[in-house]
């Protein structure tokens, strides 16, 4: 029980990272410094008002300073990497190192999910960056097989390129965005290619679903542009923890 309190305090530590992340990367602002401050006033957040989620209760939800809202997706991001942190282990706490690999997995799913939710990009530190990390584990990976790490990564971000072109030169549209092609190279690296495929079909189903909402409800035409990267992170989210049973299921339809 102790192991699981300590793995949630340090997930809301990353989590408040995370929102430093998902902030200041897609402004190509360092990560690093200057120290968190608010959004409106730009004035340093004391290290009191910067406890996760419990600084945002406290506060009622505003700077202390200029009294201005602060979004609610700061404690959200918070509280959803603790419970990852938690959920992580308790699938894989058997295997430390894999879990530790699960959750920095993870980290990088909830980063690109908000980033390309906000604005609409998947930048290359994280996708790149997570295929180096992943493919250079699977050479280790107890769960997966060096040729299935490959062949998942490689040949789904090779399908993705084709589907690209094929939107771009045929349709005269961009159907996918070459972000998506560069975060598939990391989803395959560390899910393979059967939970990938469960990525895929969640996310092309979530994405079918949200965009028919918009055009029927909303007005919008076929050309909608969605963040396909924020239903590849929700689909390979869910497609780690149980994406084995899924494909289970899906095949006894069949058999």
């Amino acid at each position: 029980m102790e192991k699981e309190i300590i793995l949630i305090l340090f997930g809301l530590i990353i989590g408040s990272f995370l929102n430093v992340v998902v902030s200041r990367l897609p402004e190509k602002k360092s990560i690093v410094k200057p120290r968190s401050h608010c959004p409106s006033c730009k004035k340093a957040i004391k290290f009191y008002d910067n406890i996760p989620v419990i600084s945002y209760i406290l506060l009622g939800g505003k700077c202390r300073n200029c009294k201005e809202e602060i979004s609610l997706r700061y404690p959200l991001i918070e509280a959803f990497t603790a419970f990852s942190f938690w959920l992580s282990y308790f699938y894989f706490g058997a295997d430390l190192i894999y879990t530790a690999f699960a959750i920095l997995f993870v980290c990088l799913l909830i980063s690109l999910a908000v980033i390309d939710l906000t604005h609409m990009i998947l930048p290359d530190e994280l996708t790149l960056g997570g295929a180096v990390v992943f493919i250079v584990y699977s050479f280790f990976n107890p769960w997966l097989t060096t040729t299935d790490a490959v062949i998942a990564s490689f040949g789904s971000a090779l399908t993705f390129t084709g589907l690209y072109y094929f939107y771009l030169k045929v349709k005269k549209i961009e159907g996918l965005g070459f972000g998506d092609v560069k975060m598939m190279l990391f989803l395959g690296a560390f899910l393979g290619v059967g939970k990938l495929l469960v990525t895929v079909l969640l996310a092309s189903l979530s994405g079918l679903i949200v965009g028919i909402f918009f055009i029927i409800f909303k007005g919008k035409t076929l050309k909608l542009k969605l963040p396909f990267g924020t239903f590849l992170a929700a689909g390979s989210y869910i497609s780690l923890f149980w994406g084995e049973r899924i494909l289970r299921a899906i095949q006894s339809l069949f058999y």
